[in-house]
C-alpha cells in the first residue's frame, strides 16, 4: 500500500511543478522582453517584406490563391510559433549555465516537469506571435475565405509546431548544455521551414528542392495552416498535417526526454 502511494506522489506533483516552471518562463516575457521581441519582429517582417517583394508569384500558373497575403500570413504565423517554441531552449540553456537546473534536480520535483513545463510555456508563447501576425494580415488585406475554421486550424498548426520546435530545442539544450546549442537550434528550424513550401507551392518548384519539399513534413504542416486561407477547408489538406504533427511530436518529445537523462545524476 505504501509503495503504491509513494509511486503515485511524483505523478500527482507533475502538473503543479510543470505549471510553476511554465509560469516562470511566461513571466520572463515581461521581465526580459529582449528575449521575446524577435519572436514578434521576424514574422511581421516576413509578412510585410514577402507580400511586397513576391506579390507577382500569384500570377504563376496553378498558384492556389490570388491573394499573396493569404499565402504568406499562415507561413509567418507558423514560423513565429516555431520561434516562440525554441525560446524555451534558450531559457533552459541559461538555467543550466546559472545552475538553476541543478537546484531543481536536487529537489523532489518530478524530472518530467523539466520537459513538460517548458513545453507548456513554449506552446502558450506561440499564441502571441500568431495573433499579432493575423492582426497584421487583416490590416494588409487578408481575405480568409475559410473564416473561423481556418483561424482555428492555423492556431492548431502553430501550437503543434511550437511543441515540436520546443522539444527539439530542449533536446539540444540538455545535450550540449551551453550557448553553443543556440546556432544549431536556429539552423534546424530555418532549414526545415525554408526547404518546404514556405514561399512557393510544389507546382512552382523543380529539381532537388521539389524532391526535398515533397518529403519534408513541414510542407504538410503548412498545408494545414493554409487550409481555409487559400481556398475552402478540405480534409485532404488537414489530415496529412495532423499526421505530420503527431509523428514529429512523438519523436521530438522522446528526443527531449532522452536528453534530460544527460542532466540527471
Amino acid at each position: 500500500m505504501s509503495t503504491g502511494t509513494s509511486a503515485a506522489a511524483p505523478a500527482a506533483r507533475l502538473w503543479p511543478v510543470s505549471w510553476s516552471i511554465a509560469r516562470r518562463s511566461l513571466l520572463l516575457i515581461a521581465r526580459v522582453p529582449s528575449t521575446f521581441v524577435p519572436t514578434l519582429v521576424m514574422p511581421l517582417f516576413f509578412v510585410l517584406a514577402f507580400t511586397g517583394a513576391f506579390s507577382a508569384i500569384v500570377n504563376l500558373p496553378g498558384f492556389p490563391t490570388d491573394s499573396i497575403t493569404d499565402w504568406f500570413v499562415p507561413f509567418a504565423a507558423v514560423q513565429g510559433a516555431a520561434i516562440g517554441g525554441v525560446t524555451i531552449g534558450y531559457g533552459t540553456i541559461r538555467d543550466i549555465e546559472t545552475r538553476f537546473i541543478d537546484r531543481l534536480l536536487s529537489s523532489p520535483a518530478p524530472r518530467g516537469a523539466l520537459v513538460v513545463g517548458p513545453l507548456v510555456a513554449g506552446v502558450l508563447r506561440a499564441f502571441l506571435p500568431m495573433t499579432v501576425v493575423l492582426l497584421a494580415g487583416a490590416l494588409v488585406g487578408l481575405a480568409l475565405p475559410g473564416g473561423a475554421l481556418a483561424v482555428a486550424l492555423l492556431y492548431l498548426a502553430g501550437a503543434g509546431t511550437a511543441l515540436v520546435a520546443g522539444a527539439y530545442a530542449l533536446g539540444l539544450a540538455f545535450r550540449i548544455q551551453s550557448q553553443q546549442a543556440a546556432p544549431l537550434i536556429q539552423f534546424g528550424i530555418f532549414l526545415t521551414i525554408f526547404l518546404s513550401t514556405a514561399q512557393v507551392p510544389l507546382s512552382a518548384m523543380s529539381g532537388w528542392l521539389e524532391a526535398v519539399a515533397t518529403v519534408n513534413p513541414v510542407t504538410q504542416i503548412l498545408d494545414l495552416a493554409r487550409a481555409g486561407f487559400v481556398g475552402p477547408v478540405t480534409w485532404g489538406e488537414v489530415w496529412p498535417g495532423l499526421l505530420a504533427l503527431a509523428a514529429l511530436g512523438v519523436v521530438s518529445v522522446a528526443f527531449a526526454a532522452r536528453g534530460l537523462r544527460r542532466l540527471v545524476p
